[in-house]
């Protein structure tokens, strides 16, 4: 080939380089110019976001490490070499072999300008202490309104000394795969950092194991430890989720986050702040997936539905004629296209609401009318204090007690109304007494106790000094237990 053919080779591909470089240039302006700008959005709610921190000094260490992934460096089950699902909420920040003491981060947001903030359980359960740091830098102590552990949820109190800068509350009900979403939160302990991606999908149930009662909704936002607890925000600058688990077989993102529906959260703060605690429906009915098989035996046209496997004696369904073998494919006007569809809409009804039910039987549409239960309060939930109750003497005693149900008062061989059981213990007096959650507590100063507003009533004008008298069940023994509040000391 002679110089001159060469010259002109060169110059061809050079200028062919330059027009394909060009149009990838114009392509990737154009496609620039169509992506969402984020940063109205993040400047607007940054503000809002907080950095949440929760210190443990050692006594509820263990119970926090059974939480599951994320209370520790790995949690239960990580050696599953299967993909499981984690919760993240941040890194053990220097644990003491002694005390197995340590501090734990996580996010939040600030839901109203009289300091409620809200995060998940697994960011707070169990803590000593808990403290938050606004964008400002002010670091504040929080105090636990309430948690509840099936929705993950915790509502948190800050007293600022004045109103705080809050998030706006979207409508998680209108997401749609394909929308933008970006969050903001603390990975690895960096403040605020942005991340943004889509919605993947949304009613993602997660099954039976692990909040069957939450229909997430799934993005591939890039969330780690430290993100949980703070807010999904859509283009309109709105809080629709709270990012709480990943699915990972690693321990970090790859590609598939999962967060609470805003409207789910909203409904549980509501309860916390009004009741101190989260009721849920209750159908009364065990249901299955209408599987391959299922659908042959029967000679259904579809796997659409959610099979009845047994139905609770005297409960809405058994009154409302469900019977097992029947498929349910629709409740109170929302179709059920899989088993997972029906926990979540029956959670989230209102007890006492009487509500269509959609049945398959032998071939044949059914429509049936059941009025929905309530169900039983989870047993880990940390109760909240409402009204005038939040400043009671059982503070000072280090004590949160809560209601007894029906199976255990029986195992107890107690009669209805009779004893309040102890769920979490919060001061020295109480723990260094021996005191544990589980504990019953029968009478107080030889007052029977048989309900919370009791105990309260009986415990409201405890102060520094006072001494108390508790007759207390401790598994098959009943012994009196004194605690006395050093003078000088709240005990909060």
């Amino acid at each position: 080939m002679n110089r001159s053919v060469w010259r002109n080779l060169v110059c061809c591909a050079l200028a062919m380089g330059f027009v394909v470089t060009g149009s990838v240039q114009a392509q990737g302006a154009a496609a620039a110019a169509a992506l969402p700008d984020f940063t109205g959005i993040v400047k607007e709610n940054a503000p809002a976001v907080v950095h949440v921190e929760a210190k443990y000094n050692g006594k509820h260490a263990s119970a926090m490490q059974m939480q599951g992934p994320g209370s520790g460096p790995q949690g239960p089950g990580s050696n599953d070499p299967q993909w499981i699902l984690r919760h993240f909420f941040g890194m053990p920040m220097m644990p003491s072999p002694e005390e197995q003491a340590h501090t734990s981060l996580g996010s939040g947001f600030i839901i109203s300008s009289d300091g409620y903030i809200l995060t998940n359980n697994h960011v707070v359960a169990h803590a000593d202490q808990v403290t938050v740091r606004l964008q400002d830098r002010r670091i504040l102590t929080a105090k636990v309104v309430g948690t509840d552990p099936t929705y993950d949820i915790a509502l948190l109190k800050v007293n600022a000394g004045g109103p705080l800068p809050t998030v706006h509350i979207g409508d998680s009900h209108t997401l749609k795969p394909g929308q933008w979403v970006l969050a903001i939160g603390s990975p690895f302990g960096f403040d605020y950092t942005v991340t943004q991606g889509i919605v993947s999908a949304v009613g993602r149930n997660l099954g039976a194991g692990d909040q069957q009662d939450t229909a997430f909704i799934q993005t591939d936002v890039p969330i780690n430890r430290g993100n949980s607890g703070g807010p999904l925000f859509n283009l309109q600058g709105q809080v629709v989720g709270i990012n709480s688990q990943i699915y990972s077989n690693t321990g970090g993102y790859l590609g598939v986050s999962f967060s609470i529906p805003i409207d789910t959260a909203m409904n549980a703060v509501q309860q916390l702040k009004t009741k101190g605690y989260v009721t849920r429906g209750m159908l009364g009915v065990m249901v299955r997936p209408v599987d391959d098989s299922v659908v042959k035996a029967l000679k259904l046209e579809s796997a659409n539905g959610a099979i009845v496997a047994e139905v609770t004696p005297d409960s809405g369904a058994d009154k409302a004629g469900i019977q097992p073998g029947d498929i349910i494919i629709g409740f109170n006007g929302h179709a059920i296209d899989q088993g997972a569809d029906l926990p979540p809409l029956v959670a989230m009804t209102k007890p006492g609401t009487k509500v269509p039910v959609e049945v398959l039987r032998n071939g044949k549409k059914l429509t049936l009318h059941a009025t929905v239960g309530t169900m039983p309060r989870d047993k880990n939930a940390q109760m909240g204090h409402v009204g005038a109750a939040a400043s009671s003497g059982a503070a000072a005693l280090g004590l949160v007690v809560k209601s007894l149900d029906h199976d255990t008062r029986q195992q107890l061989g107690l009669k209805s109304g009779e004893g309040v059981v102890i769920s979490d213990i919060t001061g020295e007096v109480a723990a260094q007494a021996g005191l544990q959650a589980g504990d019953v507590i029968l009478m107080v100063n030889q007052q029977k106790i048989g309900s919370v507003e009791a105990f309260r009533k009986a415990t409201d004008h405890v102060k520094a000094g006072d001494t108390v008298l508790l007759l207390v069940r401790h598994g098959d023994q009943t012994n009196f237990i004194s605690l006395s509040v050093p003078s000088g000391k709240s005990g909060d």
